[in-house]
């Protein structure tokens, strides 16, 4: 129980508001707590439903954020760093201790809805109910279906090392969480509808895709007009897109199923994972997610299209740079590492994406193009697809600082202000 503030009436100012703001966030901090059910017995949940929310949580890329690395699936521990300090995913299997086995619908509905958990708890906007609040009543029944019949684990993720105390969540959710559903727009079709649900909602695209203040909400006003996540870049997906090929629908359609498209750089870094995700999704969902991010680009499509004419009428031809001691040693740098690859293109045995049509060397900020050419993108074990080496072993910070600066010149952009500091920043990042 919190200490109950009293004052005479002269009582100074400061402290009277800091009593009242005592009170306000006594009540805010906890909210009525559910009831502890017994775990729904996996049989008694419809086949079909469970399968619907299966799909339903490919979509909302749950896995990756629930499941620790060499984890169990859905058992929690993974680390969700922010600027604030971390957070581990929870373990969403039915266990009774350690998971939501206690969860009735009601109490995952409200969690999903509101960022409250069964105890009445606030969570932190890292798990992003801000658009899981747009979900319907039908696909939260469905997600609650499959991760009530998971293979139940008894895992306890580790302790949040967050700064921000709990309670005051309570008042970040006052100034920016908007709780609502989705509303259909009338001057849209039924396929643009489900995918502004699905890419509002669920699938959150605009967690990583939009920027954020200082107390890390989205800026509403600036909705998918790029932000950042883990150290990376979540590129433009408005008309502020700065791919050199302008994205169509179909060529979103094909990276969300692949994570490649024709002209396209391949999926890295946490879009990895959000595409393995996605390649379990119902195609008709997928699509009309890529149907409704293609509409966010308003520029008239003809000028789209001059523009893609117009990049790859430029592209050098085919050829392998030899390093000469007259370039630049980004350029040397270039010829002896990257020149084998991607001065052949993709069209022939060996090739690579044309570093002209890398959208990694037009961001604001070097960060992914740092990322690729450290980490490389690298298949999982078993996976199959197209993949880049790592080259941390092969170059220093330098190098990479001399290449990164070098492939920027290929734009007709700015340069970068500071590439070594921001190789420094991802490093001190990574520890």
């Amino acid at each position: 129980m919190p200490r109950r503030c009293k004052w005479p009436d002269t009582v100074p100012f400061a402290r009277l508001i800091s009593c009242m703001a005592a009170l306000v966030l006594a009540a805010c901090a906890t909210h009525r707590a559910f009831e502890a059910t017994a775990p729904p017995p996996a049989v008694s949940f419809d086949r079909e439903l469970v399968a619907r929310g299966d799909r339903l949580a490919s979509l909302g890329n749950c896995a990756s954020c629930h499941t620790a690395a060499d984890g169990k699936p859905y058992a929690g521990g993974f680390p969700v760093h922010t600027p604030f300090g971390t957070v581990y995913g929870t373990n969403i299997t039915p266990d009774v201790e350690t998971g939501i086995g206690k969860w009735s619908l009601a109490a995952f509905e409200r969690a999903m809805r509101e960022g409250i958990d069964r105890e009445g708890h606030h969570l932190y906007p890292a798990f992003p109910y801000e658009h899981f609040t747009l979900v319907s009543n039908d696909d939260i029944a469905a997600l609650y279906a499959f991760v009530m019949t998971r293979e139940p684990v008894a895992s306890r993720p580790p302790a949040n090392t967050i700064s921000v105390p709990r309670p005051l969540v309570a008042i970040w959710k006052s100034l920016y969480f908007e709780p609502g559903r989705f509303h259909a727009d009338p001057a849209h079709d039924a396929q643009w509808n489900r995918g502004a649900s699905l890419a509002d909602g669920l699938a959150h695209c605009g967690a990583c895709h939009t920027p954020h203040n200082t107390l890390g909400a989205e800026k509403k006003a600036e909705r998918y007009a790029g932000g950042e996540v883990s150290g990376w870049h979540g590129p433009a997906l408005d008309a502020n897109s700065s791919s050199p090929i302008p994205w169509t629908e179909e060529a979103l359609a094909q990276y969300l199923r692949n994570g490649v498209a024709p002209d396209h750089a391949l999926a890295a870094g946490p879009m990895a994972n959000v595409v393995r995700n996605l390649s379990h999704g119902d195609p008709k969902d997928i699509q009309a997610i890529a149907h409704y991010i293609a509409s966010l680009d308003t520029r008239p499509a003809s000028a789209r299209a001059q523009q893609a004419q117009k990049v790859l009428a430029e592209l050098p031809r085919p050829g392998i740079a030899k390093a000469d001691a007259r370039h630049t040693r980004g350029e040397q740098v270039y010829a002896a590492a990257c020149a084998e690859c991607h001065d052949r293109g993709r069209g022939v045995d060996g090739g690579a994406l044309p570093m002209p049509l890398a959208i990694a060397i037009t961001l604001p900020t070097p960060s992914n193009l740092v990322h690729i050419v450290r980490d490389g993108i690298v298949p999982r074990e078993h996976e199959h697809g197209l993949w880049m080496p790592p080259f941390d072993a092969a170059l220093t910070d330098e190098h990479i600082a001399e290449l990164a600066t070098y492939l920027r010149s290929m734009t007709d952009l700015p340069p970068w202000r500071d590439v070594p500091g921001d190789i420094r920043k991802l490093h001190t990042a990574s520890r």
